[in-house]
Formats: C-alpha cells, sequence, structure tokens
C-alpha cells in the first residue's frame, strides 16, 4: 500500500472509493466521480491564497471551452465565466451584472441595481451604438406580442399591430357615446396621501373599454391547482392574510388603450366643428 493510499484508508467510513473509482466523501455510496454529503449547512469550502481570489474552473475535455467561478477578485465579487470572458458578475452590494453591461452605452449588458446608494432597484440595459435595438421582447405561445426598443435618443414601447394579425377591421362610429361614459376622476392612493393625481376607477372603465381593465372588480386571490393546500383547504377557496380577511387581487389599467376611442371621438367632434362652420359661413354670406 502506498502512503496515499494508507492516508485514505486511515479515513474510514469518512471518504469511500468505489470499484467505478467514485470518490464519497461523507457518502459511502457515490454515484458521481465526486459526492459530498454533510449534516452542516455548508458542504464544500474551496479558498485560496491568490491576489487574484478563489478559482473554481469546470473544463469539457471534449473541447476548448470552460466555466471558471471566481470569488474575491475586484472588490470581493463572484464572477462566472465563460470561454476565458467574464458573462455574470455579482457584486459584494448586491449589484448583479450580465454581459458587459456600461450606463454609458457601448456595450450590450444588462444590470440589476440592488445596492444603489439610493435604495432604488433598478434593472438597467444597454446595447451598443444608437441604431434601433430590442431591449425587451414579450413572446407566448403565438410569438413576439410586444417589445420595448430604443434609437439614439427615444423609446418605444410596442405592442402587437400589424394589419396582417387582424380582421374584422371596422371603423370606430360612437367614439363621442363612448367617451361620455368615461369618469376621470382626482384622486391620491392610500400609500400616497400626500400625491393627487388625474386617473380612472379601473372598474368604470371596463364596460367602455375591457381591453385596457387588467382583473375584475372584487376579485381575491385563491388557492389553485399545483400549490401546496394547508389542511382543510381546497383549489378555489380563498386565501386569506394572518387575520383571517381575503387578500385582494387589485385591477390594474393600461391608459394608452383609450387613445383609439379618444382620437375617434375626438374626428367626429371636429367634423361637427366644421359643419357648424360651414353653415355659419352660409348665413354670414347670406
Amino acid at each position: 500500500m502506498t502512503s496515499k493510499a494508507f492516508e485514505l484508508a486511515q479515513l474510514g467510513d469518512a471518504v469511500t472509493v468505489d470499484g467505478s473509482g467514485n470518490v464519497g466523501v461523507g457518502d459511502s455510496t457515490p454515484s458521481r466521480a465526486l459526492s459530498t454529503k454533510s449534516s452542516s449547512v455548508t458542504v464544500g469550502s474551496f479558498e485560496s491564497t491568490s491576489a487574484s481570489g478563489g478559482l473554481v474552473s469546470f473544463v469539457d475535455p471534449n473541447t476548448t471551452n470552460d466555466v471558471t467561478v471566481r470569488v474575491g477578485s475586484l472588490g470581493n465579487n463572484l464572477v462566472l465565466q465563460a470561454g476565458g470572458s467574464e458573462r455574470m458578475k455579482l457584486e459584494s452590494s448586491g449589484n448583479i451584472f450580465m454581459g458587459s453591461f456600461n450606463s454609458s452605452g457601448g456595450s450590450a449588458g444588462v444590470k440589476f441595481d440592488i445596492g444603489n446608494s439610493s435604495s432604488e432597484t433598478e434593472i438597467q440595459t444597454s446595447v451598443n451604438g444608437t441604431a434601433t435595438r430590442i431591449h425587451y421582447a414579450f413572446r407566448n405561445d403565438n410569438g413576439e406580442v410586444g417589445k420595448i426598443t430604443t434609437n439614439g435618443s427615444a423609446t418605444t414601447y410596442a405592442t402587437s399591430s400589424d394589419y396582417r394579425l387582424k380582421e374584422n377591421v371596422t371603423d370606430v362610429t360612437d367614439g363621442i357615446t363612448r367617451i361620455k361614459q368615461l369618469s376621470p376622476k382626482r384622486f391620491n392612493f392610500i400609500a400616497d396621501a400626500n400625491k393627487t393625481v388625474d386617473g380612472f376607477i379601473a372598474h368604470e372603465v371596463s364596460s367602455v373599454v375591457p381591453e385596457a381593465i387588467a382583473g375584475e372588480k372584487d376579485e381575491v386571490r385563491v388557492w389553485v391547482e399545483g400549490e401546496e393546500l394547508p389542511e382543510g383547504v381546497s383549489v378555489g377557496d380563498n386565501k386569506l392574510d394572518s387575520n383571517d380577511k381575503t387578500i385582494p387581487k387589485y385591477q390594474g389599467i393600461d391608459q394608452s388603450k383609450l387613445v383609439p376611442l379618444l382620437t375617434a371621438a375626438l374626428q367626429e367632434a371636429i367634423t361637427k366643428i366644421e359643419t357648424l362652420e360651414t353653415k355659419v359661413a352660409a348665413l354670414e354670406a347670406g
């Protein structure tokens, strides 16, 4: 028995090497090349005395690619490298970077700003150049249904509107009638008592422009299929807070959905005004 083999044998049940060469630390039946088990919170620890911080690399022997985790370098950050380049970074402040984010542009990346000194939580993206570029794309089973794009100086928030996606297209002919059913209000939100704003009450708009409203009036949260149900609770039952009160599921409004109706009403009003102007001009001329 070699010296190293003897040292390993002296560890008894703490370390196991099976017939396939799998090594188990705290695992008597390792199913992988290296398996560790521990009853403590920390299963493993890697320490480096290098000035560049702790390094752990994962290498695919069939390619030249590797993934490296670096800890401690550049201000105690956690850095994830792939293919030799930094791809993701978690700063000690809590900020998360992906790609090569730069707040001044000139690079493509994303920043999740958690440790902001002004106590703000932000998501920022940067792209190369000033040409029109998509920052966010929203997709479902029908494909892309919306996006946020930028150009040299502006941002566009776009929802699907291509004529090839639509059918049964007709003109809005009752704009004024429907606009008169809307009831703009002034109010403050309970959470911001000192700020009065203009707006609408969601359920009052739903009968006029239903596509502008998300949610239902007086809706509450219920238990749904797939959730771990408390004892005595069934799917569809109301969820209750710590005071046994139902939990509201609040309505929302997309006020931009009112623009087509406002435009139609304005056009109708303009037509009426122009007709009256023509009549007045004729009377004055007579």
